[in-house]
Formats: C-alpha cells, structure tokens, sequence
C-alpha cells in the first residue's frame, strides 16, 4: 500500500526533489542488485511479462549494463511463461520491446506442458495462472537457470511482503518462508546446492506509487492497456470482470462500457480492470496516491479465493 500524500504537495518543488531522491535510491539499489545477480551466478534469466513492474527493472538494466548500440548489452535472457491466456496488447509489446533491446527472449507456454501432460486442468474454464509454476520448473530444468529475476514488490501482497530480495528455493523449486536467509547490510548469502536456485527480486522496496513516479520520470512506455479506455464489464464480487471469449457473460448478467485501466495485467481469467479516466503516467500516479487497495486486492480474482492463496502458490514454486 502506499502512503497517503495530498496530490498538491507533488506540485511542491521541495516534494518534487525529495521525490527524485527517493527514486534515484531505489534506481541505485537495483541496479546493484541487478549487477549482483550477473556477477554471482553462472546462468540467470531476467523474468518478463511485457507488464509495468517488468518493463521498470528492463529499464534499470539498460542502466546497469549500457545498450547493445554503445557495445553493452543485457547479460541475461528474457524469460516469459506465456498461460496462452494473455492480452495480445501485453505479448505483443513484450516481443516489441524484447526486439528493440536486442535482447534474447525466451517463451515457454502452459500450453506445452499441458500437451505434456505435466498439467491438468480440472475443466476446461480453469484459470491457468496457477499452473504456471509447473512450466516455470520445467524451464528452469530445461535451461539450468540458477537465478530469476522477477519484479514483484512487498507491497503487492502478504506472502510476498515476507520475502527476501535474494529468495532461496530448494532442489524442487520451493519456497520455505520460515527458513530464509538473512540480509544484513546489503550482504546476499548466495550459495547453492546443486539443483538450487534464487527467485531475485531488485525491487521489492518499490511501491505501486513509485513504479508509476518512475515510469512518468524516464517516460517508459507501456502497453496501452494501462491506461483508459472503453471497455465492456460485469461486475462480480466486487471486481469489474472483462467480457472476453475467456471470460463471458453468465446467465441473467448484463454487460456495461465503462472507462477503465488495468492496474496490473496478466491471464485474462483473473486480471480485472478498475475505473479510471487515467491516460497519462502523471494522472495514475496522483489516483495511486488516493487509493486504498492494493493493486492485487483490487484487480486478481485469483487472490481472493483465500488469504493464503498466494502463499501456497508460492511454495509451490509461483513467481
């Protein structure tokens, strides 16, 4: 969650320097922690969506290690776990912007392993979001990685408020939140056994409100879905549903056009829009300043199916 402030102290130029130093300590963490990860481990991988809080640790790797034009270059492969149920404005500028990086992109699909057979779906309608953890293991297995970067924040979520930056999992890619390591004055303990590998997280001390400051300050841009616009949905439970082909109508709903933007985006199944007449990163971060949901409780149908729901997945071996 993030702390209140009036949308008027940011016209404030003090505010607006306080701010700017508050982000560049972020920005310099990070790009230690991303150069950390190059320097410590042999084959790492950097998780990407194509969503905010990806394209935000994309951006501080362009600054820890230069662009491919100026002779430097991303160090690590891009990795996505594709649930074939993604926005195609998502995927596409996920391919886009892997392309104008030059960087190597790597897609594994639930798809595949449902082809496999090492996932099962108990109907049809299931959401795959969940099931993603078993392709993460199988690529993981598949490319030896030892490190993956991931962008998620301890603001997003409970189980997630209680990792580490350098998140150990063990040989079956699970995660143990009662014996984690301690990280006492930036100092990792970055040893494995064989089989073992780190989930990294450079910006877990961000919040949602300093994503989208530091996404209007380095004018990132982003797939437009984060944005406002028009957009049919039902509401259920609270949550404003897309209709989608993914997502229909049930019986007796009646479907509305309503101006919205996704907070976060991910598997259609799950990821609900919120109402926004938002069009720029300067006019989110002033409704981020007024919210008082989290991104997750208020757009993951996935999340509210118990307090601990994340948790489980993420011992699992979810992101």
């Amino acid at each position: 969650m993030n702390a209140r402030t009036e949308p008027e102290l940011l016209k404030n130029e003090a505010t607006h320097t306080l701010s700017n130093q508050h982000l560049d300590a972020l920005e310099e963490e990070t790009i230690f922690i991303l150069r950390e990860v190059a320097a410590v481990f042999e084959r790492p991988t950097l998780l990407f969506s194509g969503g905010k809080d990806s394209l935000v640790l994309l951006k501080c790797a362009e600054k820890a290690f230069g662009s491919k034009a100026s002779g430097g270059g991303i160090p690590y492969p891009l990795l996505m776990i594709d649930t074939g149920h993604n926005f195609h404005e998502v995927t596409d500028f996920r391919d886009s912007r892997a392309k104008e990086l030059g960087a190597e992109l790597i897609v594994r699909s639930v798809e595949d392993s449902m082809a496999r057979g090492t996932v099962r779906l108990a109907h049809p309608g299931e959401s795959r979001n969940v099931h993603q953890s078993v392709t993460l293991l199988e690529a993981i297995d598949e490319f030896r990685f030892d490190a993956l970067i991931g962008g998620a924040r301890r603001d997003e979520e409970k189980a997630r408020a209680k990792e580490r930056i350098f998140s150990h999992r063990d040989s079956f890619g699970q995660w143990q939140p009662k014996a984690q390591r301690p990280e006492l004055w930036n100092l990792f303990n970055t040893k494995l056994q064989p089989g073992e590998h780190f989930r990294v997280f450079p910006i877990s001390n961000w919040t949602e409100l300093d994503v989208w400051q530091y996404i209007d300050r380095e004018k990132i841009e982003l797939p437009t879905l984060y944005y406002t616009h028009e957009r049919e949905v039902v509401e259920r439970k609270g949550l404003l549903v897309p209709v989608t082909s993914l997502t229909p109508l049930r019986a007796g709903e009646t479907a509305e056009t309503r101006q919205v933007r996704f907070r976060t985006v991910g598997d259609i199944t799950c990821t609900c829009p919120v109402e926004s007449t938002a069009a720029t990163a300067a006019d989110i971060v002033i409704e981020t300043l007024a919210a008082d949901v989290s991104e997750r409780g208020a757009t993951r149908m996935d999340d509210k199916t118990s307090d601990a729901s994340m948790e489980k997945r993420k011992k699992d071996g979810y992101f």
